[in-house]
């Protein structure tokens, strides 16, 4: 027998039971998970981590694990994505940038959950919303367009980098014509801007957050309120933007004050405009490319970050979308 095909094992040691429970998972689902994409046998006991297999299975099962630690030394659930993720890096020999990647803690949630970028290109998205004043995001349904947004748009108004938080989208289901619906201006809007305000009750929790609306300090609008203002000192996120007109994309642009930062998000394949329209964002990500100060990030399937189904429901229709842009030639995308 050659010694590639040589069972031998070793073993990981853990700091706490929180660390051993976090890789193990759920009756020891992660562990089975890291079994089958390895070939690696894996026991837990107690606070050592078992390893048995052929010397190339366990290199891979030690590499996976160990991109893995900075999630579950902290005790911090793993997930299918943080599985897949640690994989690919592996795979593709970036596991130095991965490792980066688990040691990037953007905030933590009201619940005691660390926030982090979960992908590579999750990773590249917030960086360039550092780095930049106006970043453009296009992508796919859970690959936290939104979310990462608001968490950076939170870290800056709590580190008085910004004075206030401009949150906005088109009211395309309404036709920009709010005045028929019930209620005032906030009612209004509220179904259209209901993900914004998810995402800064998991941040800020919803009475932290509803003080903040009442001072004025966090706005909620419509986007048809944006035109003839300045936001100034203020960090503004254009969400569901793939459904501004041009014409809406280029006055929300041009508000852009001193001392602001604007992060406009968007998925190119749920365009709800009438038919022959062309998207703002489309053209906006075609008219900016490589304007300094701006950054255009394009998130995929493989960023996915919700239920591990989305991920293939999201592949799926893009298949479809394929076949039929074959088939009937462009459209209006």
């Amino acid at each position: 027998m050659s010694g590639a095909d040589t069972l031998t094992s070793f073993s990981i040691d853990l700091p706490d039971q929180d660390a051993a429970m976090a890789l193990a998972g759920e009756a020891e689902t992660t562990l089975h998970r890291l079994e089958a994409l390895t070939g690696a046998s894996m026991v837990l006991r107690g606070l050592s981590l078992q390893l048995r297999g052929r010397p190339n299975q366990l290199e891979r099962a030690a590499g996976l694990v160990e991109l893995l630690r900075p999630l579950w030394q902290e005790g911090q659930a793993i997930t299918q994505v943080d599985v897949q993720t640690a994989l690919s890096a592996l795979d593709t020999g970036r596991g130095d940038e991965h490792q980066q990647l688990g040691k990037q803690v953007l905030a933590r949630s009201q619940s005691g959950k660390l926030l982090r970028p979960r992908t590579l290109k999750q990773k590249a998205y917030v960086e360039a919303i550092e780095r930049h004043d106006l970043t453009l995001a296009l992508g796919p349904a859970g690959t936290g367009k939104t979310f990462l947004a608001a968490v950076q748009a939170v870290r800056a108004l709590q580190e008085r980098r910004v004075e206030r938080l401009i949150l906005t989208r088109p009211a395309v289901e309404a036709g920009e014509r709010l005045g028929f619906l019930p209620g005032d201006l906030q009612q209004k809007v509220d179904p259209y801007l209901r993900p914004l305000y998810d995402a800064l009750h998991t941040l800020l929790g919803q009475e932290r957050t509803a003080a903040l609306i009442e001072k004025n300090v966090i706005e909620v609008a419509p986007l048809a309120y944006m035109r003839g203002r300045t936001l100034a000192d203020a960090f503004v996120i254009l969400d569901e933007a793939q459904n501004t007109t041009t014409a809406q994309m280029r006055m929300v642009l041009t508000r852009l004050g001193e001392g602001s930062r604007m992060v406009v998000t968007g998925d190119p394949t749920q365009i709800d405009l009438p038919p022959g329209q062309l998207s703002g964002l489309i053209e906006a990500a075609q008219v900016l490319d490589g304007v300094e100060g701006v950054a255009i990030c394009r998130l995929t399937a493989a960023d996915v970050v919700r239920h591990p189904l989305v991920q293939r429901l999201v592949n799926a229709y893009a298949s479809r979308d394929d076949e039929r842009s074959a088939s009937r030639g462009p459209h209006r995308r």
